[in-house]
């Protein structure tokens, strides 16, 4: 199967060696989004709420420019660097998803990028065209 880069200027750029998401197939594989405002290529606040809605908001062009939506993927990982925020990353998703929720990891982990708290990556599968 053919290899199709996906890419858009409603999500932040690649900031190193990598796509925002490669689709195989019906399946979209998205590189992890971090709470970067596409337009400034800044973070969006100190406040842990705030990078999450953005990373979602970041998450769903990139769906969204693949030819699909939000609501089709299938597993998300999320990596935190404090897990005693789980409890609001459980609110804010459930603001962007219905069920049925994808699959879905949290790992806490000791830093990320820009020294961001919260980034987000998964798959995501298309809707079949038949």
């Amino acid at each position: 199967m053919n290899k199709v880069i996906i890419s858009t200027d409603q999500a932040p750029a690649a900031i190193g060696t990598y796509n925002q998401a490669v689709k195989v197939g019906t399946a979209v594989y998205l590189s992890g989004q971090i709470p970067l405002v596409p337009e400034t290529m800044e973070v969006i606040s100190e406040d842990f709420a705030a990078q999450a809605q953005q990373v979602f908001k970041n998450l769903t062009a990139v769906c969204e420019a693949a030819g699909g939506q939000l609501q089709d993927m299938v597993k998300v990982n999320i990596f935190l660097t404090d897990l005693s925020n789980f409890a609001t990353v459980n609110d804010i998703m459930s603001q962007h998803f219905a069920t049925p929720y994808p699959a879905r990891a949290a790992i806490g982990v000791r830093e990320l990028p820009k020294g961001v708290q919260i980034e987000i990556d998964g798959i995501m599968e298309l809707p079949s065209t038949n």
